[in-house]
């Protein structure tokens, strides 16, 4: 009797099992530096409502865009959109039951606006299209439709889109307008002496992609140049573009039409466009394929003759290069890691630096190696005081690590200038609340650090340079460029749902360019994407050309993107850049002269070399993750299938 009460006990107590779970809201939207809560509500099979249930809140992709904690209390870090799932258990055991939420995040209040061009003078019977853009406090762009308005309208008008219509000579306000933001242009209106207009060279031929910087010369009737005048230009047909200051670049070859005008009078020109022929063959000098780990990042030493391949695992191999044609793993370093994702030598190659990310022991951070014997590198100490998190990326400059924190998105520098002893000595990071950072790797050329930081865009700090006073103690910040991802990769976005990963990627100076990358994956891995990199499904991303000729103001002024694959690391040497295009392989572009527009279309690519082997992990699958050039071989190292080392010929040695 006594037992048959206590299993009858038993039954009433027990938990009922949880069947399905649904959060509330299960689609907002907030802005950013915003806070949501989020409540979830576990029922059972009629749908009764349980109390006794155990709620985890969990988040989809990593934090690239916000931040969702035990409680349920979303934060929001960065446009995009921050994926939620809620899984909800009996406390007594059973099936858990999942839920999920989409949390959209939009850019904060408008709170600037730009305007392009913002001319202070104009002449009667002149008209300008001036370009407004808006964007938040956090530099996100926005959309707002903008109000404009003259004080004079008698002097300057102005369209609903934007364009000044300068009437007679005098004075006038101009005033853009989108929520509470505002520009203005003051501007004053003088009469027109302009009596003839040319446009200048007359006449010219070029290639593909070239640059041709017209003129646009404005004249009274005494025949002096009248200064300050600002034409419009035009161009036919459309597969060409010129730009406000008169600088033309065509994609197709043909002949096309070059007008200017101005109040009514017009100059032009005939241009004619042939093709770039850039294409050259290529030579496979020699493979180091890898069985048993997938390989990241590959650097070469000082001296030419060893290279160092890391991977996705525990281990960085040692390959003799003596002879490229038949390249020889010599030795290799195993440390307690899941991901090797960077190696890289100090300048005069004694040391250097490996990353680890996924130790056992949650000690992360870097090891510092003795390359004395570059044949035999080894392990001499390490720094995890601060990063224990993990580092992605690093760049060794004069004695200073600069490295990526995964923990935290900040920048740490570390000092090796005693690599037995290494210690922190600065820390920069984006301002905010933290939530959504992410720093992603970093390249240091002349005292210039060039931070690409995900949703934040480029970051260019002075640690050394002198343009700012800053030092690898005491960064200190030159500029920023931002950029509107999400709208640049919609289509992404629609292949694999809301939450798709995209980011400033990489980043590469070259004389008054940085090459900056990104890293697109589509949300949900699609089942016709192919092959991937961790399960992530087809790669996407652009290369931005940002023009730094005036570093506190990068601009875009070109732009290269694959349609096989996505940009990943690059590497820029002379008037050539090297580029790891993922499941395309190895890409070879010319990046010489003036760069404007789409390089991929103006046809710049050089050479093109699958890397997938059919004794590849994936076989016949190509996952390119960077190149290294170094007299004239090019380093390919692919996840799947090794390294590859490979020439690009001239063209008069094999092409008739």
């Amino acid at each position: 009797m006594l037992l048959a009460l206590a299993l009858l006990v038993q039954q009433v107590q027990a938990p009922t099992p949880v069947a399905t779970v649904t959060i509330r809201p299960a689609d907002a939207a907030i802005a950013v530096g915003d806070t949501l809560r989020l409540t979830a509500q576990a029922f059972d099979s009629t749908g009764r409502a349980l109390g006794d249930v155990r709620i985890r809140w969990f988040q989809s992709g990593g934090q690239f865009e916000g931040t969702i904690d035990s409680t349920g209390l979303a934060t929001a870090g960065a446009v995009g959109a921050l994926r939620v799932t809620a899984l909800a258990s009996s406390q007594g055991g059973g099936r858990p039951r999942t839920a999920f939420a989409t949390v959209t995040i939009v850019p904060g209040p408008a709170a600037a606006i730009a305007l392009d061009p913002a001319p202070r003078q104009l002449f009667a019977g002149q008209t300008v299209a001036v370009v407004s853009t808006v964007t938040s406090a956090d530099g996100d762009l926005r959309h707002d439709p903008v109000r404009w308005s003259s004080d004079q309208p008698g002097i300057v008008g102005v369209s609903g889109t934007g364009v000044l219509t300068a009437v007679r000579p005098g004075r006038a306000t101009v005033t853009a307008r989108a929520g509470q933001a505002s520009a203005t242009l003051a501007l004053s209106v003088a009469a027109n002496p302009v009596a003839t207009v040319e446009v200048t060279p007359v006449t010219a031929s070029v290639r593909t992609g070239d640059v041709v910087r017209f003129t646009f010369a404005a004249r009274d009737r005494a025949g002096a140049v009248v200064p300050g005048v600002l034409p419009e230009w035009m161009v036919s047909p459309g597969s060409a573009r010129i730009e406000g200051d008169g600088g033309f670049v065509a994609s197709e070859v043909g002949t096309y039409r070059v007008v200017g005008t101005f109040a009514g009078r017009a100059g032009a020109a005939t241009i004619t466009v042939l093709p770039r022929d850039v294409v050259r063959p290529t030579t496979l000098v020699g493979r180091v394929p890898i069985t048993g780990f997938a390989s990241a990042e590959f650097w070469l030493h000082p001296d030419g003759r060893h290279g160092y391949l890391s991977t996705i695992g525990d281990r960085v191999y040692v390959i003799d290069l003596a002879d490229p044609a038949a390249p020889v793993i010599t030795d290799s370093l195993v440390v307690d890691a899941r991901v090797i994702n960077d190696i890289m030598t100090t300048e005069d190659g004694r040391f250097g630096v490996m990353t680890r990310e996924g130790a056992s022991t949650r000690k992360n951070g870097i090891v510092i190696l003795s390359f004395e014997d570059p044949a035999h590198p080894k392990v001499i100490s390490e720094f995890t005081e601060t990063v224990t998190g993990g580092v992605h990326s690093t760049f060794i400059f004069r004695g200073h690590v600069y490295l990526t924190d995964d923990a935290t998105g900040s920048m740490r520098v570390i000092d090796i200038r005693d690599p037995r002893a290494p210690r922190q000595v600065a820390r920069w990071e984006t301002p905010g609340t933290g939530a959504g950072r992410m720093l992603h790797d970093i390249d240091v050329q002349d005292g210039l650090a060039y931070l690409s930081y995900w949703n934040d865009g480029l970051v260019i700090l002075d640690v050394g340079n002198g343009l700012r006073g800053g030092s690898p103690d005491n960064p200190q910040l030159v500029s920023q460029f931002k950029y509107d991802l999400e709208g640049l990769y919609r289509d992404v976005a629609a292949v694999g749902g809301p939450g798709f990963i995209r980011g400033t990627h990489t980043a590469w100076r070259s004389g008054r360019y940085v090459f900056v990358g990104d890293e697109v994956f589509a949300a949900q891995p699609q089942v016709t994407a192919g092959p991937s990199l961790l399960g992530l499904g087809r790669a996407y991303g652009r290369l931005h050309v940002l023009d730094v000729s005036d570093i506190s103001r990068p601009r875009a002024v070109a732009w290269y993107e694959p349609k096989d694959g996505g940009t990943h690391n690059v590497w820029v040497a002379g008037d050539t850049l090297y580029l790891g295009d993922y499941q395309g392989g190895l890409r070879v572009v010319d990046v010489s002269g003036e760069l404007r527009g789409d390089l991929l279309a103006q046809d710049r690519e050089i050479a093109h070399v699958h890397t997938g082997d059919a004794k590849g992990h994936i076989p016949n699958a190509a996952m390119a993750w960077g190149a290294i050039y170094r007299d004239g071989r090019i380093y390919v190292p692919d996840v799947f299938s090794g390294l590859w080392i490979v020439k690009v010929e001239p063209k008069n040695e094999l092409t008739p």
